[in-house]
């Protein structure tokens, strides 16, 4: 739930409406907290908090075909994020493919792969959508390692005028974990 900034709940989000990585997001458990900047500035949004502790994150990777068709959904739960992006994420054959094979089946003007963002509650299984990008998202790779293979699906479509079939066979629970990794070179002397 979007909130006007004259009448909202705590606790809130506070996030950019072009938002990117997570920067410049705030969560909100005291009204002393909001500055009168942040109340002032049109490019923020006051959202309905979503507690981590009470719902889960999933970023589905879904498929659509040129006729603007779901052929493929893939929810990715988001265990563990860094700046924006997952660094621990697994494939998950989970109800929420049932909701957006009922729900986002037919979107128009939607092409290739679109990214949408659902937190589900914990104990009531409720489902609310947070954000949608016409776009591979960060963590697609894992779709892409459980067989989902949307370059290949884009390349045939489009360039070999082949129709795409709905596809569900991709391996669930298939766990991505990123880290950094540090190389040190020492200056060798002459």
């Amino acid at each position: 739930k979007e909130y006007s900034k004259n009448d909202f709940s705590l606790p809130l989000f506070i996030k950019p409406i072009n938002g990117s990585a997570s920067m410049n997001t705030q969560i909100v458990k005291n009204e002393d907290e909001i500055s009168k900047s942040q109340l002032n500035d049109e490019s923020l949004m006051f959202l309905e908090y979503l507690d981590k502790k009470t719902h889960t994150e999933y970023t589905c990777d879904l498929y659509y075909d040129q006729n603007h068709n779901l052929t493929c959904a893939v929810p990715r739960r988001r265990i563990e994020t860094r700046g924006g992006e997952v660094s621990k994420g697994m494939t998950e054959k989970h109800f929420l493919i049932t909701y957006i094979k009922e729900n986002l089946a037919l979107i128009p003007g939607a092409l290739g792969c679109i990214t949408v963002q659902f937190f589900v509650n914990s104990n009531s299984n409720s489902i609310y959508g947070i954000e949608i990008n016409p776009r591979f998202g960060g963590g697609y790779p894992l779709s892409y390692l459980a067989e989902a293979n949307y370059p290949k699906w884009i390349i045939e479509e489009y360039f070999l005028d082949k129709k795409i079939e709905p596809f569900d066979d991709w391996k669930d629970n298939l766990l991505m974990l990123r880290y950094d990794d540090e190389i040190i070179v020492h200056k060798f002397n002459d």
